[in-house]
């Protein structure tokens, strides 16, 4: 993610991170899922496989309607548990039977099924929900962005409470169904494959498919009046791209310039990150006024402000993501430098493919152009703080960091590790503890000392 604008709170620190197995055998999940930086984001105590959602919006109210079905596993023997979710709730069942409900905090949503849940049973939850997603605020801002012909969920780390109750974690990774009815002549995009299209009475429903395990981040919606285009890889990945019809140029001659090499982009990044983790790529730029951009898996989001002109860097930036974050997923959000510190990199990559600067001169450049007592040397990447999450040092201290990795145990064990993170933990979670230890196994050097100076200390390192 590349953005301008912080949306999340604070939290307090001292969590272990885990899917919580509860100290008793029986009782309610826990209601976080354990991250330092937000102990109120996702559940503890089950473990959600699939997501199946069957969805409707009205754009000219900006209402949408829907029901979730949740298949999960449960970690523990449970009375009650947590889905994280802002919109108003009509109706719950567990395995087909009522289920209690009642609303807890910002984002909680307590269920009660008529029985409790033994450990290891697989079970079902089915929400029923209707709201307006725009007008809802939790913790002081909303993750919907409203358009002038319809709405799009984009955002990090939260963005699925507008649109769908879930475990809101990155920890907890599923598959998704996304079926969504809008009005004949509206459009709706979403994660993965596009595997139906019917019209009928006025409407138009669109069934989109992800496969591969997905954050709860990165699942994307967007609907309004697009422009779409369709290609594949080199290696025949089909691409969907949208942009909207409201766009004027030079932002609309600007994304497509862009956005339309995206396919090149995966070709290239393929060459040091290994194969393309997934079955559909894209993105889309819709009409909305923020100024960031998203790696939402297979359908990467745009701000039309990222396009002021021809802007393949962020291209290349967000499909990056698609290996490091997406397939490979943090475990918790301090671990944040694996998914936009090598972002970072790749735009360095690809701005030598580029004829615009090599890395080693880029991440000079970053050195040079910040004193020992600028304040960018002060945020610590590999642990930022949730206030720092998205600071510019988390994107540039951490490719610069990358580089000076790269200098130090040589290019032939780096582009191994640039192959070896991604495929280790393919459609997984990971750590920078766990980084570190494959960065020392593929180089054989002793790298503690490295990690702390480059990510863990806050003061400019004396060389580079």
């Amino acid at each position: 993610m590349r953005t301008s604008v912080i949306a999340p709170v604070a939290a307090a620190l001292g969590l272990l991170l885990a899917i919580p197995a509860a100290a008793a055998d029986t009782g309610p999940g826990a209601p976080g899922i354990g991250d330092p930086y937000y102990p109120t984001y996702g559940n503890g105590g089950y473990d959600v496989s699939h997501y199946a959602l069957d969805l409707g919006y009205q754009p000219a109210t900006d209402t949408l309607t829907g029901t979730a079905t949740i298949s999960a596993a449960a970690t523990q023997s449970l009375t009650s548990f947590d889905l994280d979710f802002a919109l108003t709730v009509s109706k719950v069942t567990v395995d087909g039977r009522p289920a209690r409900f009642a609303t807890s905090g910002e984002q909680e949503l307590v269920v009660t099924p008529a029985r409790t849940i033994p450990r290891g049973r697989h079970y079902t939850v089915a929400v029923t929900y209707s709201g307006v997603p725009s007008s809802v605020q939790r913790y002081g801002f909303t993750s919907w962005q409203r358009t002038p012909d319809g709405g799009v969920a984009a955002n990090e780390p939260e963005s699925a409470w507008w649109w769908f109750p879930s475990n809101d974690h990155p920890l907890d990774k599923a598959t998704y169904d996304v079926n969504i009815r809008v009005p004949s002549g509206e459009q709706a995009i979403s994660n993965g494959l596009l595997l139906s299209q019917r019209t009928g009475g006025g409407w138009t429903s669109y069934h989109w498919r992800q496969d591969a395990p997905q954050a709860t981040y990165l699942a994307t919606l967007a609907v309004g009046h697009f422009d779409i285009t369709q290609g594949r890889t080199r290696s025949g990945v089909p691409v969907i791209n949208a942009y909207s019809k409201d766009l004027t140029d030079p932002i609309a001659a600007n994304a497509r310039a862009s956005v339309e090499r995206t396919g090149e982009i995966i070709d290239f990044l393929s060459g040091y990150f290994g194969p393309y983790p997934f079955d559909a790529a894209g993105g889309y730029v819709p009409n909305v006024p923020s100024h960031f951009s998203l790696e939402a898996q297979t359908r990467v989001f745009y701000s039309p402000a990222t396009f002021a002109q021809v802007n393949t860097s962020v291209v290349a930036h967000e499909l990056a993501h698609q290996w490091w974050g997406d397939s490979v997923s943090l475990e918790r959000w301090s671990d944040i430098w694996l998914n936009e510190g090598f972002a970072s990199y790749a735009q360095w990559l690809w701005a030598e493919h580029e004829h615009t600067g090599t890395p080693q001169q880029l991440a000079q450049q970053v050195y040079d152009a910040h004193p020992a007592d600028d304040p960018f040397w002060t945020v610590e990447p590999g642990d930022p703080g949730p206030q720092n999450q998205f600071d510019d040092a988390v994107y540039d201290r951490g490719a610069l960091a990358i580089q000076a990795l790269r200098n130090t145990i040589g290019d032939r064990a780096f582009f191994q590790l640039l192959k070896a993170w991604p495929a280790a933990h393919r459609h997984g979670n990971g750590t920078v503890a766990e980084f570190q230890r494959l960065a020392e196994r593929l180089s054989g050097k002793k790298l503690g000392g490295f990690f702390t100076v480059w990510l863990y200390t806050a003061a400019k390192p004396a060389a580079f």
